[in-house]
């Protein structure tokens, strides 16, 4: 899996359709791949009051 970046709305969407989890041992997985969930801002991180609170996330695969 590489590296995408997705919208909010498709962020939930993966999670109500169960395309992506959260495993309590694993973390988040996508597709069988645990991955990060990075929140991309479009404002200065200081200025950030909720860090659940972005436009965008990048979904990153995690190298075992």
């Amino acid at each position: 899996m590489e590296e995408q970046i997705v919208s909010k709305d498709e962020l939930v969407e993966m999670f109500s359709l169960g395309v992506l989890e959260d495993d309590k041992y694993k973390g988040w997985v996508l597709y069988g791949q645990e991955i990060q969930i990075i929140a991309l801002h479009e404002t200065d991180p200081k200025y950030v009051q909720d860090v659940t609170n972005a436009n965008y996330y990048k979904l990153v695969p995690i190298k075992n």
